[in-house]
């Protein structure tokens, strides 16, 4: 069965996707079963992943700009990258771990720590140079400046 990759937030609450609520749920075991105890380093009820998570975001509009907004709780902003286009944003960044706790001692893992991204095509086409990007309280904030395809601009021409 293939396996469709788990969004920021579903891994951050531990959540599953609407389409995934028909499908039968996978076993987790909390706890060691008679093989792990006989090897306490093989607690495989924690899960590993060493891809990218996908950051959940909010996009919308008002009459002159578009907003994204995502949750960067526990992330630097020395540790975030925007990439922006004309129709698209990419939100890159990495989430540290500065605890050092043997993996032996954790009851429960959920909480996401590594890479993460997000690309987003834009509904409409936005100034590149006219962002403004702002984080309070774990929430970024975005705002991107529409092109405005009816402004018009007289120019005076002048003799040289």
């Amino acid at each position: 069965m293939e396996q469709k990759k788990r969004s920021f937030f579903e891994r951050l609450t531990g959540s599953i996707g609407i389409e995934e609520e028909n499908e039968e749920p996978k076993k987790k075991s909390i706890g060691m079963t008679n093989g792990d105890k006989k090897d306490k380093k093989n607690n495989n009820w924690i899960e590993e992943e060493n891809d990218e998570a996908e950051l959940a975001v909010d996009v919308y509009q008002t009459p002159t700009d578009i907003i994204v907004q995502t949750m960067v709780a526990g992330v630097k902003p020395e540790d975030l990258e925007l990439s922006i286009a004309r129709d698209m944003i990419t939100i890159r960044g990495k989430r540290e771990e500065s605890r050092t706790i043997d993996e032996d001692n954790y009851f429960s893992k959920e909480l996401y720590w590594g890479k993460f991204s997000r690309t987003i095509s834009l509904p409409q086409e936005v100034e590149p140079e006219e962002v403004e990007a702002t984080e309070k309280h774990g929430l970024l904030t975005i705002k991107l400046q529409k092109v405005d395809k009816e402004k018009t601009n007289n120019v005076k021409v002048r003799s040289i």
